[in-house]
């Protein structure tokens, strides 16, 4: 296990800034996901972290030694890749103790490691097979037992679910979490989705164009999102905006609509806002003051969406509990769950400052 610190840490290509000076502690144990959208950077600072890309500026920092310019495979740590990487002429066995027969290891260290990964892995029975007889989950538990062999200080993980069809990715993120609290090590993982984020994570380094938008604990993210980006990339279904203005203490949609907002007050002195609310904080409620036509609805059995849309021409997404009877061209009146307000500046996006009363 081992700590690992970014001080100021910056990329360029050229003259091209692709990572902007980036500070992050993770500490030793910890699982983080680095997540955000295509192109945030996000992959390009796992490989600087591993050795792959040199830091043009800036230092990475492992158990207290500054590794900028230690070699990758001096670095301690093993990285699983999104193409699983695996050798296709050899064996299972053979890709899993080839890394370490190059570093001429004792073979019954070796076995040793290699039965108790394949063990723990569950492709003990794949020994002797090659990877392309093996299923795309049979092939990641490889590349990841090619990771566990080397007992690394940290393990690096690059979008390791992202060729696994969905039901395939829940079951190895459970596994990839458990995997976790078995070996204790620290894990650095990359995704652009939130909710293998959300799901796995000690803490979330959310990123979009090359810079940390927020970093914390996963509920931390989500209760109190730091701008509208981070509020709009955490959670699923995705939160709602709409545009409102002050009216006292209450907030005005852009066709009149007055919202409350309970006993929480506003602390800021601007009036152009975004209302930001999660789909299960709004409720159908005949007396609610938020007036939208039904345009779609999903029904999932033990739970619905209802989508619609306002005057205005903005767009609202409803979480239900169970089933609903509310239909495509169907008039509903919404009710906000003031404890589910967030308020956003339009003008920079950051999250508005309330206090209760």
């Amino acid at each position: 296990m081992a700590d690992l610190t970014l001080k100021n840490v910056k990329k360029s290509y050229g003259d091209v800034d692709v990572i902007h000076g980036i500070d992050m502690e993770i500490k030793s144990g910890e699982f983080c996901v680095f997540v955000g959208p295509s192109g945030c950077g996000k992959s390009t600072l796992l490989r600087m972290i591993s050795g792959l890309e040199p830091i043009t500026s800036g230092d990475c920092v492992i158990d207290g030694e500054v590794v900028n310019h230690v070699p990758a495979a001096q670095r301690g740590l093993a990285m699983v890749f999104q193409s699983y990487a695996l050798y296709p002429h050899m064996s299972v066995k053979k890709n899993l103790s080839f890394g370490l027969e190059n570093l001429n290891m004792p073979k019954a260290e070796i076995a040793k490691r290699v039965n108790d990964a394949a063990t723990m892995l569950q492709i003990d029975d794949y020994l002797n097979r090659r990877p392309g007889q093996l299923s795309g989950g049979q092939r990641q538990r490889v590349a990841i037992g090619r990771a566990v062999v080397r007992e690394p200080k940290i393990f690096l993980f690059d979008e390791p679910l992202s060729n696994l069809d969905a039901e395939l990715r829940v079951t190895m993120r459970r596994e990839i979490a458990s995997l976790h609290r078995r070996l204790g090590n620290t894990m650095i993982y990359v995704t652009h989705d939130q909710v293998e984020a959300m799901t796995m994570a000690d803490k979330i380094a959310v990123l979009r164009a090359g810079r940390v938008e927020q970093f914390g604990t996963p509920l931390e993210l989500f209760n109190n999102p730091r701008n509208r980006f981070v509020a709009g990339f955490i959670g699923s279904p995705a939160m709602n905006f709409v545009n409102v203005t002050r009216s006292g203490d209450s907030l005005a949609l852009a066709d009149g609509t007055v919202v409350s907002m309970g006993h929480t007050h506003l602390n800021d002195e601007g009036t152009d806002f975004e209302l930001g609310i999660r789909p299960r904080s709004l409720l159908i409620d005949p007396n609610g003051p938020i007036k939208a036509t039904v345009s779609e609805v999903e029904q999932l059995g033990t739970e619905s969406y209802v989508f619609g849309t306002l005057a205005t021409g903005e767009t609202l997404t409803v979480h239900m509990a169970g089933q609903t009877t509310v239909k495509a061209g169907d008039q509903i009146s919404l009710t906000p769950d003031t404890d589910g307000i967030h308020l956003f500046r339009r003008d920079n996006g950051l999250a508005v400052p309330a206090f209760a009363a």
